[in-house]
């Protein structure tokens, strides 16, 4: 059985982490007496803030960085963003938003078959690590595409790269491999 290239995997964006910078400094104390939502953190020196449509939190510091992690897609990273902008701007700082970047994405997808871990990484042994006694999954890393992938014997795999672009290359990438070590069914 060849893999076909009609099979259609869902790939599951789980987690979008991007950041972006506001160009003023942010008293985060005044932040955390005003803002909504926040944990003021003075031992860290941060703020926490959470957004509840879309759904993200948001770590800001204050030379005016914030990094904002939870949302599902590069659309929602950036309209959280600006609306964490804008949140900043109602409380008074005067904050433009600039420099905004989606840093690391996260995705799951089943695959519809189970994978022989051993087989895999010794058919890929360079690029793929397997490690039972430390995690259960196997390692695979693609340079090219500054992409990780964790390989379960459940046939879940879960994608970490800059972009949903990447990502999705890397489920490509990775599929024929894990077709030609997968289980078979006796």
């Amino acid at each position: 059985m060849e893999p076909s290239n009609d099979v259609a995997l869902d790939i599951i964006i789980t987690n979008v982490v991007s950041v972006f910078r506001t160009r003023c400094h942010l008293n985060l104390r005044t932040i955390g007496l005003e803002g909504t939502n926040v944990i003021y953190k003075p031992e860290v020196g941060k703020v926490l803030m959470k957004l509840r449509k879309p759904r993200i939190t948001a770590s800001i510091w204050s030379s005016g960085k914030i990094i904002c992690t939870g949302a599902t897609s590069e659309e929602e990273a950036k309209l959280g963003a600006r609306r964490l902008a804008r949140c900043l701007q109602k409380i008074g700082f005067k904050v433009r938003f600039s420099e905004f970047k989606v840093v690391n994405v996260l995705a799951v997808c089943s695959l519809p078959f189970q994978i022989r871990l051993i087989e895999f990484t010794k058919n890929n042994r360079p690029i793929a690590s397997y490690e039972p006694e430390i995690h259960p999954a196997a390692t695979y890393r693609i340079k090219n595409l500054r992409s990780t992938v964790q390989v379960f014997s459940t046939g879940s795999i879960t994608v970490t790269g800059p972009n949903v672009q990447t990502v999705a290359s890397a489920v490509e990438q990775i599929y024929p491999l894990l077709f030609e070590c997968r289980k078979t069914l006796s």
